[in-house]
Parts: C-alpha cells; sequence; structure tokens
C-alpha cells in the first residue's frame, strides 16, 4: 500500500456564545479555526490527522502542501517511525518547533488512524490498549476577564457534570471567582498562557496558594525559561505545568531535568503527532511527571489525544475546551457526558470527519 495524496482542508467553526465574548490568542474570538490533514492510500483507506490551526494555519498548511505532503506521496503508510525520523531530520535546519512540527503532527496523526484501520482496531489498542471505556475530561474556559462571567461558565460546567475546571486568569478576582462557585472538593488549575518575570510569577503564585489550585500552568515568559520556571515551582509553592509550546520529546526532557514541572502537557497535534506523543509519556514515566496532554481543538487531535491518554497506565484526564458549536465534524464524540469522555472502539480514531459537516465549514 502507498500514499496517493495528503490533502489539507481548512474549516472555520462558529462558537455558540450566550454571555461575554471570550478571549483566545489575545484578542475575542467568535469562531474556531481547524486544520484537517487527509491521507489517501491507493489501497482505499483514508487516514485524518490534524495540525495545529489557531491563528498559524496559513504557515502550517503551507508546510504540508509544498514541502511534507509531497516527500511522504508514493510512501507506505505503515512505515510511520521511518516517515517521522527522516522529516525530523529535514525540519533540523528549518527549526523543530512551530508551524513545521505541527505540519508533522497532522500527518503523523493521519498515517496511525491508517494504521488501526488497517489492523481494524482502535488506536488505543495499537498503543498498548486501555481497561477504560471513557475517561474524566476537565471544562477548560476560556479567558474572560471578568469574575461575573467565570463565576456563570464554571456553575454551567458543573452543571454538565464536569468534576475538574480549568481557568484562563490572570487575576485573582476571577480565579476566586471560580472556588468560590465551585467550593472545596473541585480541583482548579490556572493556564495563564506565559504572562509574567520567575519575581512576578512567584508573587502571583503566592497570592493564588490560599485558592488551592491543583496546578499553575505557564506562569513565566518565555516558555523556554526552564529554570525560572522551576524557581517558581519550588518558592511559589503551586505545582506546575507547562509543555503545549514545547517541540518534540527533547523539549519535555530538559524541562523534567530542570525539575521545572509537576505536570507535562504535550500536545499532539504541535510536539510530533501520536510517535512524538509516545516518546513523551515514556519519559513521564522515567522521570515521575504526569503526562496531562494539552488538547484545545476539537478534530482527530482530540480523539488522538483521547487515545493516548488511554493507554497510559495510570489515570489521567482529558482538556475539553469549554466551547458550543451548531456544527462539528466529529458530532457527538468530542462532546463529554456527565464530565467524561467516550474511547472511540471504531478502527484508527474511531470517528471520521462528517462529509456534509466537513462541505459545510470548510473555508478552503
Amino acid at each position: 500500500m502507498k500514499i496517493t495524496t495528503v490533502q489539507t482542508l481548512v474549516l472555520n467553526m462558529p462558537m455558540l456564545i450566550d454571555g461575554p465574548t471570550p478571549m483566545l490568542g489575545g484578542r475575542p474570538r467568535t469562531s474556531i479555526d481547524m486544520l484537517l490533514v487527509r491521507v489517501e492510500t491507493d489501497g482505499g483507506i483514508v487516514g485524518w490527522g490534524e495540525a495545529f490551526g489557531h491563528r498559524v494555519f496559513p504557515a502550517t498548511r503551507a508546510i504540508i502542501d509544498t514541502l511534507l505532503g509531497p516527500m511522504c506521496v508514493g510512501r507506505d503508510p505503515s512505515q510511520i517511525s521511518a516517515i517521522h525520523d527522516e522529516v525530523q531530520r529535514l525540519l533540523h535546519g528549518i527549526g523543530r518547533n512551530g508551524p513545521a512540527m505541527y505540519a508533522l503532527s497532522g500527518i503523523d496523526i493521519a498515517l496511525w488512524d491508517i494504521a488501526g484501520k488497517v489492523a481494524g482496531v482502535p488506536l488505543y489498542r495499537l498503543l498498548g490498549g486501555s481497561p477504560r471505556a471513557d475517561l474524566p475530561a476537565y471544562a477548560s474556559l476560556l479567558r474572560y476577564g471578568a469574575a461575573e462571567a467565570v463565576a456563570r461558565y464554571t456553575q454551567q460546567a458543573l452543571g454538565r457534570g464536569y468534576r475538574l475546571i480549568k481557568l484562563h486568569e490572570i487575576r485573582v478576582p476571577e480565579v476566586k471567582a471560580a472556588r468560590d462557585v465551585a467550593g472545596p472538593g473541585i480541583p482548579i488549575m490556572v493556564d495563564t498562557n506565559c504572562p509574567w518575570t520567575v519575581p512576578q510569577a512567584i508573587e502571583m503564585a503566592r497570592r493564588l496558594a490560599p485558592l488551592d489550585l491543583h496546578w499553575l500552568e505557564e506562569p513565566v515568559w518565555p516558555p523556554e525559561n526552564l529554570a525560572g520556571l522551576a524557581e517558581v515551582r519550588a518558592r511559589g509553592g503551586i505545582p506546575t505545568a507547562a509543555g503545549e509550546n514545547y517541540g518534540t520529546a527533547w523539549e519535555f526532557r530538559r524541562a523534567m531535568e530542570a525539575g521545572a514541572i509537576t505536570y507535562a502537557q504535550p500536545s499532539v497535534t504541535k510536539v510530533g503527532g501520536v510517535t512524538e506523543m509516545r516518546r513523551v509519556m515514556t519519559l513521564g514515566e522515567m522521570f515521575g511527571v504526569q503526562v496531562v496532554p494539552h488538547s484545545a481543538y476539537f478534530g482527530p487531535g482530540l480523539l488522538a489525544s483521547i487515545h493516548c491518554i488511554a493507554a497510559l497506565a495510570s489515570d489521567s484526564p482529558v482538556e475539553r475546551f469549554y466551547c458550543d458549536f451548531a456544527d462539528n465534524p466529529l458530532n457527538d464524540a468530542i462532546h463529554p457526558k456527565d464530565g467524561r469522555i467516550a474511547v472511540p472502539q471504531g478502527p484508527g480514531l474511531g470517528v471520521d470527519p462528517d462529509p456534509r459537516l466537513l462541505e459545510k465549514l470548510r473555508t478552503g
């Protein structure tokens, strides 16, 4: 079997918003962009992947369409490790992070989808199997910048059955609003998206400590400042989490060696796909760091994250970005029920995008 085409599709999914417009990427957002990768074979099997799409999808798409996609045509799709290694070596002069790695991630996910379909088993079984039919999900609220809005959406998420809440706020009143609504028994995480210097981050961690946070995520700018993050972890009094901006397992290894993170957060659409995600998970076992993948997306990347988490030896929750849509190409597969999300049981990723909704939502 050979790869015959590697195609990219851009979707735009309008959000259903019944309150304040949330912030995403530093500006108000009313929709989510998705970059899908479709890998077709001469055996009639099609694999679906997802490359990180928010804001940067034109650059990622260009790399797939002009460089990595043509390189994969004619290759045996079962040779995932060989293709992955060859592409990483090619990328070393371009940079093994950012859009180039996002592009590899999308193709890698699609190849694993093909592998599962060829074998006739769900991806998590190829990765070692799992006794779990579903996984706990946490509601990853967007940034609202107002205590009233945070309280409202926290209450709404709890009402939908979530028992873990993540905020994207950077001020104490908003975080306190969530804690006041949730009470003492609900884990609350705070993702700050790298806003502070090390001294500022330590000060904020100490101010937030009475609110009993489960973790403080990416408190330091720049995200490469591992020594600074380790200092915040040691002196701030709150466990730290990071990794969505890391490229390859080597960056996670450096973070773990530096003692910078309590929780590792590889993003399967950024880090190099399922192949590199597995390496990060192995590192987590070796260093005693819990792997909790970042998954702020709604397509094959979310499905791949679910399968990878299901194959872990220990329990870990699935991040579900807290957005509602009138239409999404995976339909019910992305919707948790009572705070848990099902592990797809079909072959490969388990669910293919709905062709009708692809046509409706496609913008390029």
